[in-house]
């Protein structure tokens, strides 16, 4: 099976909250329920539609192979071989450029995870031991599906 780096359902809280900055992009707020992160993710709801309340699972993963194989990143044509985002709705690619940690309150840590995929931007917040698995420069995939 693919290796996940992580994997949660999402709640939408909000969405431009800062006002809309592109016509074809939106900033969503949400929260997780397993682990309580909090994500701010840049989408293009041209192509994917989000709205207040709903919810959706979110995966990181290193390689979109099944078997967990890495790729060699470069572009293949993924036409009649199964992947893991033949099981979601909306892919993105991208790179981790940053990992910070923030004091919430004095004994509380929070690490906070900044992915681009090619000028989308993802600020994932959360305890630290969710980011064990991640490192600075790493390629990921982000894969979303709704959920009811």
């Amino acid at each position: 099976m693919a290796n996940l780096l992580f994997e949660d359902i999402f709640q939408i809280i909000g969405i431009d909250a800062d006002g809309k900055k592109f016509d074809k992009v939106s900033r969503i707020e949400a929260r997780s329920e397993q682990f309580d992160m909090y994500m701010k993710l840049d989408v293009n709801t041209e192509v994917y539609p989000m709205h207040a309340g709903e919810k959706f699972a979110m995966v990181l993963a290193p390689t979109l192979s099944l078997d967990g194989t890495n790729d060699n990143g470069l572009y293949s044509n993924q036409a009649g071989r199964k992947s893991l985002a033949d099981k979601f709705e909306y892919v993105m690619h991208g790179k981790l450029y940053k990992i910070a940690e923030e004091r919430v309150s004095s004994p509380n840590v929070k690490v906070e995870l900044y992915v681009s995929f090619g000028g989308l931007l993802m600020m994932l917040r959360g305890d630290p031991s969710t980011a064990i698995n991640f490192q600075l420069d790493q390629r990921l995939f982000l894969l979303m599906r709704k959920v009811a």
